[in-house]
């Protein structure tokens, strides 16, 4: 399968936002940090309560040959994963990665399989020591191939370093009945769970694991993975979740992962009646990302993803309402949220070479999730996971929070931190005003007592925003002066926040 199949439906957003936005808004002046910053004004309510934020700040890690451990930063992934400690941290080995993705790559046959976890458990077990005492959700998304009917067997690179985007093909089960899908994610389990499992025809074999998996997430963006209906997912989800609660009846299970937000996929699977009787829903995925079209500059892109956010903001309105009218139990978790250029959907092509990415690409990466994560919290979405934390060329390398040379992380990576030190569930939401949309600002009260302002900078152009009642207080900020570097504070001497182009800014009120 094609990686356009995968992006798909982010292109088609894309192009409607795109229509939305022309005209007015491509005619305010884009002129970088030039020029005196024009000022606004915040007004922050701090006796009003929106409502009480259940949201934590978490991302996505996808399995690459940045995190083996013979790559060159290895220890910095690992460092930096381990630094932010986030729960619901979505690991995920995926596609186009066969080796390091599927554990059963050739079909049991003979008296014989092929199980084989020698380069899949490196990965696996770092990723559970960096993110030890803090949640996380699992996704082996990547069904073996055999389990599909096809005219012949799909091939995949002997290198496990190398990218194939043809692994995926068919789209029915060879087994109806949906057992062989099922036992394989319960193996998986196993290993993983409880020190082994018994093979196909009856072998043991000991993996010594013994992890605590929180969460299991069942398969990703099904609409364009296999194109499954939402009537065929339901019955894999149901046959998945069956086999491995066997196994590990404590694990809870994260349903649908969709790739864009096709409204007969939630209609079918939120209504339990579709499912079989005891089949829980402990969680609803899925995935945003911005992405422009292949003319646009960076000038244009400014103003097209904070128009793409805003018009998935009503459809997880939408999704919100949708849940809790037929699985209110169901949590939410927005767990792939990133921005994806238009460079890298010809990255599958003969003698593609990735162009290179400015630093305020990271910046306006950056606080688009900043002001995701601080929507979504009023949207009731218990996780924000934002996408991905070490990614390479040949593999998103627009998605990326490290860099794939050194490890040093980039601004979305800090924003990311920035977000997660300062904001979480309990935090209470404060009525906030401000007086021209360029800047973003919402207050928070933390469940700790602290007063806290987000300000985040749509425009690449500095802006002075004056909140009455800050002087004395500390301002923590990413922006493109701190680029690779953490954020950086400042103690306020006014009432007066000068933000740069594309800044992502926390300012905290004295007590």
């Amino acid at each position: 399968m094609r990686i356009e199949l995968f992006l798909r439906s982010f292109l088609s957003l894309a192009l409607f936002s795109l229509l939305a936005a022309a005209g007015c808004k491509y005619r305010e002046s884009s002129s970088g940090t030039q020029g005196s910053p024009f000022q606004l004004r915040v007004g922050v309510n701090w006796g009003k309560v929106l409502l009480v934020s259940r949201t934590s700040a978490t991302l996505q890690v996808v399995v690459s040959p940045l995190m083996s451990r013979n790559s060159q930063i290895h220890d910095r992934v690992f460092r930096a994963l381990q630094d932010l400690r986030c729960d619901y941290v979505r690991y995920v080995p995926w596609l186009p990665y066969p080796k390091l993705a599927v554990a059963e790559l050739e079909p049991p046959a003979d008296g014989k399989t092929s199980w084989d976890f020698s380069l899949i458990d490196p990965m696996m077990e770092d990723f559970m020591s960096a993110q030890e005492g803090h949640s996380a959700v699992i996704n082996f998304s990547t069904i073996p191939q055999w389990m599909f009917k096809t005219q012949k067997p799909a091939a995949y690179p002997t290198d496990p370093n190398q990218v194939n985007w043809e692994y995926e093909q068919g789209t029915e089960f060879r087994d109806p009945n949906l057992k062989e899908a099922g036992d394989y994610y319960a193996r998986l389990v196993s290993w993983y769970t409880q020190g082994g499992f018994m093979d196909e025809y009856g072998k043991r074999h000991d993996s010594g694991h013994h992890y605590k998996i929180d969460y299991w997430e069942v398969l990703n963006e099904i609409n364009g993975e296999h194109w499954m209906t939402p009537q065929t997912y339901t019955r894999v989800y149901d046959a998945i979740v069956t086999a491995v609660r066997r196994v590990d009846p404590k694990i809870k299970f994260v349903g649908l992962a969709l790739g864009g937000t096709s409204h007969e996929y939630f209609d079918y699977f939120l209504n339990h009646k579709n499912h079989k009787p005891g089949i829980p829903i402990d969680m609803l995925s899925y995935h945003f990302y911005a992405s422009p079209t292949p003319d646009q500059t960076p000038d244009i892109m400014q103003y097209t993803y904070w128009d793409q956010a805003d018009h998935f903001l009503g459809v997880v309105e939408y999704i919100q309402d949708l849940r809790a009218r037929l699985s209110p139990e169901t949590r939410t978790t927005i767990d792939e949220v990133g921005s994806i250029s238009s460079d890298d959907l010809d990255q599958d092509k003969p003698g593609h070479v990735t162009k290179p990415i400015p630093n305020s690409y990271w910046n306006l990466c950056g606080g688009l999730y900043a002001y995701l994560y601080s929507e979504f919290s009023k949207r009731g979405i218990e996780a924000v996971g934002e996408s991905a934390l070490a990614q390479l060329p040949t593999f998103f390398p627009s998605v990326t929070m490290l860099d794939w040379s050194t490890g040093r992380p980039n601004a979305r990576y800090w924003v990311l931190k920035l977000i997660h030190d300062n904001f979480g569930p309990g935090d209470k939401l404060i009525e906030t005003e401000v007086n021209l949309s360029y800047v973003y600002a919402q207050g928070f009260t933390a469940a700790d007592g602290k007063r806290k302002i987000l300000l985040v900078n749509k425009r690449d152009r500095p802006f002075e925003v004056l909140i009455s009642g800050i002087t004395g207080a500390a301002e923590d900020y990413v922006d493109q002066a701190t680029a690779y570097l953490p954020p950086a504070s400042v103690r306020l001497k006014g009432d007066t926040v000068y933000l740069r182009g594309l800044a992502v800014a926390v300012v905290t009120l004295p007590q």
